[in-house]
């Protein structure tokens, strides 16, 4: 069993709800999830591209169908706002999901908006996606523009409210200014090591080292891209060695999954960002293929106990840290 803090699963759903489909997670996924393993996770709304351009718009249709399809889908699925949450829903045998929000572009400047989202369920958030917006700067954005004065005011109310901040997709100055504005740990849902695949998704050692000071966590991205430049290391293994360089810089008590599979996204919106079809990670190609990572991870050595904190123990006491 493990918790995927990083899915694009309202994507999928807003796209085929758009068609004139129901029941989606239902009929599309939810004998996946049982087949990797996957107990719930984070469930993510982003302005998928071609949608980033009209960020608004798009976030209501994705909260739309989001409210359609958790409502159809109440006999198997709850949301999860806090760890009791989580809990109640394996003992009710079905998926513990909590909302999330990849990218606020979708706000603009109305920071105020952020209590509307919390008070719809939302506990999680990043402020961009790769782009550069009114709150902050993504990898794709201007290096040298980090958080602007809105996005300060951002961070104030996302912590206030209790919601999980989320650096994954920020550039280094925006990451920078989130860990001098917060006290409150902070996470980076599903972003790997730098030293070992040096693109800008991934987090250098000195950002990982102030994730673990601020007590935050840090989620393990199968993307073949952010595990390796070579095809022959673009596997399953070669990601737990992203894990294990974590885990020496930060502590066990830090590391969890964010898969982020493309089970979900459209050829429209991975071509915004990868020039190659996506063929997946050799041994962690899509969901179904989830429990491989803990069995690989027991013949790496790993004990029962740090398999359950990095499949989903980790995650509720970050959850116990940061919600209210």
């Amino acid at each position: 069993m493990f918790l995927d803090i990083h899915g694009d699963i309202w994507t999928d759903v807003t796209i085929k709800r758009g068609l004139g489909r129901k029941n989606i997670i239902r009929n599309d996924h939810l004998e996946r999830f049982k087949t990797g393993g996957m107990a719930g996770g984070i469930f993510v709304i982003w302005a998928d591209p071609p949608n980033d351009k009209r960020p608004r718009e798009r976030i209501v249709e994705s909260i739309k169908s989001m409210s359609c399809e958790l409502w159809e889908s109440r006999d198997f699925l709850k949301v999860m706002l806090n760890t009791h949450d989580f809990y109640t829903a394996m003992k009710e045998d079905k998926l513990a999901v909590m909302l999330g929000l990849e990218g606020l572009s979708c706000i603009g400047e109305e920071v105020d908006d952020l209590y509307t989202l919390y008070q719809l369920g939302f506990r999680h958030a990043t402020l961009t996606w790769n782009e550069q917006n009114d709150l902050a700067t993504g990898v794709k954005g201007n290096q040298d523009r980090g958080l602007t004065r809105k996005g300060k005011e951002a961070v104030k109310i996302i912590n206030d409210l209790g919601i999980m901040l989320d650096v994954s997709h920020a550039n280094e100055k925006t990451f920078w200014d989130i860990c001098n504005e917060t006290d409150v740990p902070f996470m980076a849902s599903h972003s790997n090591a730098r030293i070992l695949c040096d693109v800008p998704r991934n987090l250098t050692d000195n950002q990982i080292k102030a994730i673990g000071e601020k007590k935050g966590l840090i989620g393990m991205n199968s993307f073949n891209e952010f595990i390796s430049f070579e095809p022959e290391n673009m596997t399953v293994d070669f990601l737990i060695n992203h894990l294990e360089h974590v885990v020496e810089l930060i502590g066990i008590d830090c590391v969890a999954l964010g898969f982020d599979f493309f089970d979900y996204l459209e050829g429209d919106t991975t071509n915004s960002f990868t020039s190659d079809a996506y063929k997946g990670t050799i041994g962690l190609e899509n969901i179904t293929k989830g429990n491989n990572m803990l069995v690989k991870l027991e013949e790496r050595g790993f004990s029962k106990e740090d398999i359950e904190k990095i499949s989903y123990k980790n995650f509720l006491g970050f959850m116990d840290r940061v919600l209210k």
